[in-house]
């Protein structure tokens, strides 16, 4: 029997999961979760590092001997280090506004087509390249960084390294190579010294209380798509669906052509090697944060509550952009939407299941667009999607995504995230071979469900509508 420990921190919640390998099978056990909400420090939205590493303490005091530990994170957030070894100050969070008007500067210096192609990366200002150009004051005298997954590593054994695949998040690393581009890194105010060492993961990094500190795959997405229980037949696109979807397939090659930066569409290093070809989707965030807006407007719902109200409400009556700019920080989520509907010359949601059902229908048809998109730059033709994450639960946004692209969507595990960094560790171990191996385990033990496609004649109308309205938007 093998045991570890997977640190896995979400939008709103940090978990700890205790995995158990048998030889057989993984079983996970939720020893505790805990909020992971931002606070302001200086003005600015930052992580809770330190009650974060509490928390984490007191899951490891209290699980004691386990055969390994590893952590993982959303990508391109990271902390800074003194020259002393301390931490700074405390990491800044990506939806902090500090990176608005960044990456017009870097294009100054250099072109975004040269920027791609070099990194393979999204443009997006939360890019950790960005955020490192937007540094100013004390900051500018830290010795180097480490990301949020290697951070909490650092912090339980001294390791300053970082992993493959969530510095593959941060728009200067080399796709093809999985090292730091030094012309790229050039643009921010550090040094080349400052970048810290890239390692593979599923690695081992250090000791904690004789505990091994393993680098599992620290970007969360990779862990996710490392649990896919894909057998390798046909061809498959995943969607790693939680507050952020990311949304794409598997390549042994990166792709680098204008077209498919202008289509937006990112080159990350999966946790065995390949290229995860992907785009960067608002998720469930906007469920999440339209759920809040209700809890303060005094109506409590729980994500069934509001999967039921949507439900009947008319379909198609009016979209959004998921990932228009307004929808990015948090707060009047109703109020965003009701004036992009009226903006954008459609009927304006007025009830909580109208605003709620043109949330799912939007992200549905975004996942159309976004899998056209794929399609035109690798010439795929996908059979199926394999939905993994928390949003394999929600049920009505399963099927009406199998409705919008008009093949089979698997949905599930709903765990694959700390099923990945699991199964990353027991890797690490030798209790695993490999990620194919991995996938075959979780394939043969893990439930998961089919849903498919309905009146895709009807969707392709409701389709050509919704891309009107985005191209309206811009």
């Amino acid at each position: 029997m093998r045991t570890v420990l997977a640190f896995d921190f979400g939008a709103s919640a940090g978990r700890a999961i205790l995995g158990r390998f048998d030889g057989e099978k993984i079983t996970c056990e939720e020893l505790r979760r805990f909020d992971n909400v931002p606070i302001r420090e200086k003005g600015h939205l930052a992580w809770d590092f330190f009650t974060l590493l509490k928390e984490v303490e007191k899951v490891i005091d209290k699980c004691g001997k386990v055969d390994s530990l590893a952590f993982d994170t959303w990508g391109v957030d990271y902390g800074l280090l003194a020259e002393n070894g301390c931490l700074m100050s405390l990491p800044v969070n990506y939806r902090d506004p500090r990176t608005k008007g960044v990456p017009e500067k870097a294009f100054r210096r250099i072109s975004p087509e040269k920027l791609y192609v070099a990194t393979g990366n999204q443009i997006m200002p939360i890019n950790t390249l960005f955020q490192l150009m937007a540094e100013s004051g004390k900051s500018l005298e830290s010795k180097t960084m480490l990301f949020m997954p290697d951070l909490f590593a650092w912090a339980l054994c001294g390791s300053r390294t970082v992993d493959k695949t969530i510095a593959s998040t941060s728009q200067m690393v080399n796709p093809h190579t999985g090292n730091w581009d030094h012309g790229i890194t050039a643009l921010t105010p550090f040094p080349a010294a400052f970048f810290p060492e890239i390692v593979d993961c599923a690695t081992v990094c250090g000791e904690h209380k004789g505990i091994p500190v393993l680098k599992a795959a620290g970007h969360d997405t990779q862990c996710a798509v490392a649990a896919m229980p894909w057998d390798g037949i046909g061809e498959a696109a995943f969607l790693s669906c939680g507050t952020w979807s990311l949304i794409g397939c598997e390549l042994e090659k990166p792709i680098l052509t204008r077209r498919s930066m202008e289509d937006e569409l990112s080159n990350e290093i999966g946790a065995n090697n390949q290229i995860n070809y992907l785009k960067n989707i608002s998720g469930l965030w906007l469920i999440q944060e339209i759920r809040k807006n209700f809890r303060e407007e005094g109506r409590e719902y729980s994500y069934n509550d509001m999967e039921q109200l949507a439900r009947i409400e008319p379909s198609f009556a009016c979209f959004i952009d998921p990932d228009a700019s307004e929808f990015a920080q948090p707060g009047g989520m109703p109020e965003k939407i009701r004036a992009y509907c009226e903006r954008t010359g459609q009927e304006v949601p007025q009830t909580d299941g109208a605003l709620i059902r043109c949330i799912y229908e939007s992200l549905s048809m975004k996942y159309r667009n976004a899998i056209a998109q794929i399609h035109e730059n690798t010439g795929k033709e996908f059979e199926f999607l394999h939905l993994l994450g928390g949003g394999a639960k929600d049920t009505f946004l399963c099927q009406m995504s199998a409705d919008a692209l008009g093949f089979p969507v698997v949905a599930g595990p709903a765990e694959a995230t700390a099923l990945g960094n699991i199964m990353l560790q027991l890797i690490a171990l030798g209790a695993i071979k490999d990620v194919a191996e991995g996938r075959k385990l979780i394939r043969r033990t893990e439930k998961v469900t089919a849903y498919y496609p309905r009146k895709v004649e009807l969707l392709d109308e409701k389709y050509r509508i919704f891309c009107e309205v985005i191209g309206k938007s811009t």
